[in-house]
């Protein structure tokens, strides 16, 4: 498994650290501001098979036969989750999809009791191209940063993200997010991007 976490400089407090520099030193100074808070994370939801389920096979609270987690997103969510509050990242403000399957990462996350934004969700239609409405809420939703001591999770699909960020999002994997900050005029920028499994190996 590749480890390396794909950082970028782009935030004027990760301008003190080279972009060349190794990637456990990058993954420590990661780690360190997340710790105080104050960023946005971007997450798609976790793995998920592009069928519906049947009645045998589905949940027991997925009455309408929605898309749902399988197996490695189960366990890979409730991986980032305990990941999350192990390193002691503080998660505060929670919105997601309105998806099963998105609900259903936060839920095996254990993030707490999320906000539900129909812009973040697929518009009963899996995987179809978000609408300009959705893209114009994304963009500007990722510039309202929390205050110090907690950072703002987002749990939404990968056509939002990617028609939001097409320059960030090039092969964003199940469970993938993206983490912005503030970059110095009142926007946004991309600090960086860690994969699902990456969450419980932050800092070593």
């Amino acid at each position: 498994m590749n480890r390396r976490l794909n950082l970028v400089c782009l935030v004027s407090a990760l301008s003190l650290l080279p972009c060349c520099a190794a990637a456990q030193t990058q993954g420590d100074y990661l780690l360190r501001a997340l710790r105080r808070g104050g960023y946005v994370i971007v997450m798609r939801h976790a793995s998920s098979p592009t069928e519906a389920p049947s009645m045998q096979t589905a949940e027991v609270d997925n009455v309408n036969l929605e898309r749902q987690l399988d197996e490695n997103g189960r366990t890979s969510a409730a991986g980032m989750g305990k990941a999350l509050r192990d390193l002691k990242i503080p998660i505060g403000e929670v919105l997601s999809s309105p998806t099963y399957r998105a609900l259903e990462t936060v839920r095996l996350a254990q993030f707490g009791a999320p906000r539900i934004v129909p812009e973040l969700g697929d518009n009963g239609q899996s995987m179809q191209m978000s609408t300009e409405t959705q893209t114009a809420w994304l963009q500007k939703r990722v510039t309202q940063f929390p205050a110090p001591g907690a950072n703002t999770i987002l749990i939404t699909h990968f056509p939002n993200i990617s028609r939001a960020f097409p320059q960030y999002s090039a092969d964003l994997a199940d469970g993938e997010s993206l983490i912005f900050g503030p970059n110095g005029s009142g926007g946004a920028a991309l600090l960086a991007r860690v994969k699902i499994e990456q969450w419980s190996t932050l800092g070593r």
